[in-house]
């Protein structure tokens, strides 16, 4: 059993508790949480651990979208608007794919670690991702994702998602937890969409799709125009859209464990029914300003539990939840910064937790997973800009634990 004190113990809890001069004790799980006077008093014989002044003890970040198979890209793709970075995607593809190999990614997860993420889920197209998320100390839920719009191959493109999410199921262990990721309703065929989604039911399966990234998108899926037209025409003889949005929607109903990543352009109606489906949203405001010039509007934000992901290195300088939440503070304009900034934070954790499917996960209470990390402040703060300034002023976490196990 461990007992760490520190001068605040931010909790990420459904009352937003923070503890002045705490302590937290853990084995594999929380035990016990408290001040100091109370936890030094129940755990008289045993030695406490003491931070350094300013210290801040928190859950661990959870990044819930990621693609780790194009972080080769630095300069190679195009930003500025989403026809063009697609259309540099599959110009670029197989070299990119190619120069992410083990060495690299592994690489990557160290430095998300590092950073004081302890849980991702690894959006993964190709499976190449799978050896070195099965190494990582990092707690992973690795989507499986389906694919592929051309009615003539959905057999063949099923048969290979199907080869690809058996491989990720034999990891299946404490720390690796298959699921599957259907790309989104512009890419995939609706059969595939079904019997992928047949499967998660089955298999009870934690389910995550792209959905109206761009204007483009939502064009192309409602009156089968726009910049998509051309790409669509070019590269599969296609002039009309396989399904609306709404449609798309529909046939996630029985998915327990649901997410949809970006929203930027959902409309109410749309917004509704992902609530209806107690699905999470995924908001990557990084990814969105890069590719898009748009974010989601963070009135449709408030008053939803969502959840903070990166995207991956083909669409963001970063998989550092801390950046993400940085630019997140600028992105949105006309919000109270600290009133933000608190809720950007329950995004990077109990958003996280719950995008996932993970109920034990993202706060710091009796009986959750002791995921656990620490940061130094500068200087004194006050409780109300606590979080502020926990965004404003880290990089890497100085202590990381996973289930109690100290990683860093």
């Amino acid at each position: 059993m461990t007992i760490i004190q520190a001068d605040w113990i931010v909790t990420c809890d459904e009352y937003d508790s923070i503890i002045e001069n705490g302590c937290i004790v853990f084995d594999k799980t929380i035990v016990d949480l408290g001040s100091f006077e109370e936890i030094s008093s129940k755990y008289p014989n045993s030695p406490i651990q003491k931070t350094d002044p300013n210290t801040v003890i928190l859950p661990g970040l959870i990044n819930p979208h990621v693609h780790l198979e194009f972080s080769a890209n630095k300069t190679t793709l195009r930003y500025g608007n989403f026809m063009t970075w697609l259309n540099s995607v599959i110009e670029h593809r197989a070299d990119l794919i190619e120069k992410a190999d083990t060495e690299l990614i592994d690489n990557e997860l160290q430095s998300i670690l590092k950073s004081g993420t302890t849980t991702i889920g690894a959006i993964s197209s190709y499976g190449f991702d799978m050896e070195s998320l099965q190494k990582t100390k990092l707690n992973v839920v690795h989507f499986s994702e389906i694919i592929g719009s051309n009615a003539s191959m959905v057999d063949t493109l099923f048969a290979d998602f199907q080869a690809r999410l058996k491989s990720s199921s034999k990891l299946k262990s404490d720390r690796y937890t298959p699921a599957i990721a259907i790309h989104s309703p512009y890419s995939v065929h609706p059969f595939l969409i079904r019997e992928t989604l047949n499967l998660a039911r089955e298999q009870n399966l934690a389910v995550t799709a792209h959905f109206l990234e761009s204007q483009e998108e939502k064009d192309w899926l409602e009156s089968s125009s726009g910049g998509m037209l051309e790409f669509f025409k070019t590269f599969l003889n296609q002039t009309q859209s396989i399904t609306k949005s709404h449609e798309f929607l529909n046939q996630f109903k029985g998915i327990k464990n649901l997410s949809f990543t970006h929203c930027c352009q959902a409309n109410k109606e749309e917004l509704e029914v992902i609530d209806e489906l107690k699905a999470t949203i995924i908001h990557c405001p990084v990814s969105n300003r890069f590719l898009t010039n748009a974010t989601m509007d963070y009135k449709d934000l408030e008053h939803r539990t969502f959840a903070i992901g990166t995207d991956g290195l083909s669409s963001n300088y970063s998989l550092s939840l801390w950046e993400e939440m940085k630019n997140a503070l600028f992105i949105h304009k006309n919000v109270d910064i600290t009133t933000l900034a608190k809720k950007l934070l329950n995004a990077s954790t109990k958003g996280g937790a719950k995008a996932l499917g993970f109920e034990n996960k993202g706060s710091l209470k009796k009986g959750y997973d002791a995921d656990i990390i620490s940061v130094t402040l500068p200087d004194t703060c006050t409780k109300k800009d606590i979080f502020l300034h926990m965004i404003l002023h880290t990089s890497v976490a100085n202590a990381i634990f996973i289930k109690g196990e100290k990683i860093v």
